[in-house]
């Protein structure tokens, strides 16, 4: 598998494939080994060349993904023709059954939404409060809310699964 990722505003290529011992990794051209275990939602152990490393990793409604290394912080963004084209330019929506998942840890305090709901690309399903900070999850597509599986109230950690639309 060959991705374009857009970290920090540079654009990579990343090539993954299985070794017998865990991942082949090649960024830009260079081949390193790596071994990665997710160890909680979003959260990965990961030994690169001999470091350890425990990276988390919380997407954002946007598509893009903040990955996180102790004090170290980036943004990071698939470049997936096939996916994102439209998108960036707002001319198209996700297909299929879509899993809803927390941006971040935190507490959902208002769910916008009931089971069985028809809902638009972009309406709010849920607020998710962080930090002292409500953070509206948005629907990435035109459907039926499935399953709804939070609460007012639930603490929720980056990653949880929310609702589901298909």
């Amino acid at each position: 598998m060959k991705y374009e990722i857009q970290i920090a505003g540079k654009s990579r290529w990343v090539e993954l494939s299985r070794a017998a011992a865990g991942w082949q990794i090649s960024l830009d051209g260079a081949p390193t080994n790596v071994d990665a275990v997710e160890i909680a939602p979003g959260v990965f152990s990961i030994l690169l060349n001999g470091e350890s490393h425990e990276v988390r990793i919380a997407a954002a409604p946007d598509g893009t993904l903040t990955l996180q290394d102790g004090p170290h912080e980036w943004k990071a963004q698939m470049i997936d023709p096939r996916a994102w084209r439209g998108r960036r330019h707002g001319a198209a929506e996700v297909e299929g059954r879509q899993q809803i998942v927390a941006p971040m840890p935190g507490k959902v305090i208002r769910v916008l939404v009931n089971l069985g709901d028809q809902v638009e690309a972009g309406q709010g399903l849920l607020v998710v409060e962080a930090m002292k900070m409500q953070n509206e999850v948005r629907s990435p597509k035109t459907g039926k809310v499935e399953k709804l599986s939070a609460k007012e109230g639930q603490a929720v950690n980056s990653g949880d699964t929310l609702a589901w639309i298909d």
